[in-house]
């Protein structure tokens, strides 16, 4: 069955809108006690949009990654993907949905340490059920993206930091997503690299047309990012709009 079958019609329009967030309240039992991680977060990205999440540890951003993504699930509000209210989703529709139209980049990288760059990759193509000239075709074009070609045949242990959260980058490419989320992918590496990454997400937005939404506590980001929301205590405290920023100091 078809995903758009599995799912209810779009209750948002799906040309420009990716993620609509409405009321969005998570609170968790610790303990015996209640934590408020989200406290009614209102959120609306656009298509083609670097947006970070900016804030400290524990200010929710990691959380609200995880309910637009779909991981977890809202104590109240809603989440709109794709147009797509999560809560009438299945599990396989989910699933299809994060497969199909996502990819997730980490801080830890998670690659396969056995496995060399062309294989990390390959494996997101492998599940997508693509074929062998598909997946090398793809792969090299991924690697390059990135600019890995030459570092192709490495293993993890073999690569510095950043190479290696190059590869995963390449990795959450391959099935050509819509939208990548990315949970402080900049948190393992000196400010240097850091920065070449934020760059590169900067350019993979441009070149793919995807939308790019980045957990981080970063500053740099603000030379990057579209939109920057300050999340601080499970809220939004502050949005900024960093182009019409820019472009009024000009």
């Amino acid at each position: 069955m078809a995903l758009a079958e599995r799912l209810e019609e779009p209750e948002v329009a799906t040309d420009e809108t990716i993620v609509r967030t409405v009321d969005l309240v998570r609170t968790y039992n610790v303990g015996g006690s209640e934590v408020h991680a989200l406290r009614g977060i209102n959120l609306e990205i656009k298509r083609g949009q670097f947006v970070a999440l900016k804030g400290r540890s524990g200010s929710g951003k990691t959380t609200l990654l995880n309910l637009i993504s779909g991981l977890d699930v809202p104590t109240s509000g809603k989440v709109y993907l794709f147009g797509h209210d999560l809560s009438t989703a299945s599990e396989e529709a989910l699933l299809e949905l994060r497969r199909r139209h996502i990819g997730f980049v980490f801080q830890s990288f998670a690659l396969i340490p056995t496995f060399s760059a062309i294989e990390n990759v390959d494996l997101m193509l492998r599940i997508g059920g693509f074929d062998r000239k598909q997946r090398a075709r793809r792969v090299r074009e991924c690697l390059e993206l990135v600019g890995l070609l030459k570092w192709a045949k490495h293993r993890p242990y073999e690569l510095s930091g950043g190479q290696q959260q190059r590869v995963a980058i390449a990795r959450a490419l391959a099935n050509k997503p819509e939208l990548l989320i990315a949970d402080e992918p900049t948190g393992e590496l000196d400010s240097v690299t850091g920065r070449q990454i934020l760059e590169l997400f900067r350019e993979i937005v441009d070149s793919e047309g995807c939308t790019l939404i980045m957990a981080t506590h970063d500053p740099t980001v603000e030379d990057f990012a579209d939109i920057i929301y300050e999340v601080v205590d499970g809220q939004i405290k502050e949005a900024k709009d960093m182009r019409s920023y820019l472009s009024a100091l000009q």
